[in-house]
């Protein structure tokens, strides 16, 4: 089982997204690279504790490699845009990819500079190994589960057509089911 953390705004979609996808195994809210340790929600988005809304994000590489999940993360974020995500602004809403595995950092740098190629300038997306990760208070758990009409930056409807586009990618699904 492999682990990224993945900061993309206000993390309820962005988690929301992230478990429609074939492979993501699990995942939890929570606050990256906080000052303060085990900071609380206010503590968070007073901006003192310089800590990021993001998913912790395990999942089987077999099945949607990290390249595969950045693409899928890349979609539910404005990747131009700093401290600020849909309706969210602050710097806790600041889009990130933090990882724990050194041989997961070549593979997020190759992702983003082809993120930048595509689009003509570079992201302004964090890309850094992780401090340290608090997970968010239980009402912040699989938000947009629990309340499907909740406030959502992230088309989540997008993560069925991003599994259709990129089917042939998630090679160890097709080869368990033929």
């Amino acid at each position: 089982m492999h682990e990224i953390y993945l900061a993309g705004g206000c993390f309820w979609g962005t988690e929301a997204y992230l478990q429609r996808l074939p492979g993501v195994v699990d995942t939890e809210v929570g606050y990256a690279n906080s000052l303060i340790e085990d900071p609380s929600y206010e503590e968070v988005c007073s901006g003192r504790t310089e800590a990021a809304e993001a998913v912790r994000v395990r999942y089987d590489a077999d099945i949607i490699p990290l390249a595969l999940l950045l693409k899928a993360y890349f979609r539910t974020i404005d990747p131009l845009s700093r401290n600020r995500q849909g309706n969210d602004r602050g710097t806790q809403y600041r889009t990130g990819i933090y990882w724990t595995d050194p041989a997961d950092e070549p593979v997020v740098r190759t992702s983003l500079s082809a993120l930048a190629l595509q689009l003509g300038q570079t992201p302004r997306i964090e890309a850094a190994s992780l401090g340290n990760f608090s997970p968010a208070e239980a009402y912040h758990q699989d938000y947009l589960a629990r309340n499907p009409f909740g406030y959502c930056h992230v088309n989540l409807a997008d993560a069925r057509a991003f599994v259709t586009e990129h089917e042939r990618d998630f090679s160890s699904l097709s080869k368990r089911h033929a």
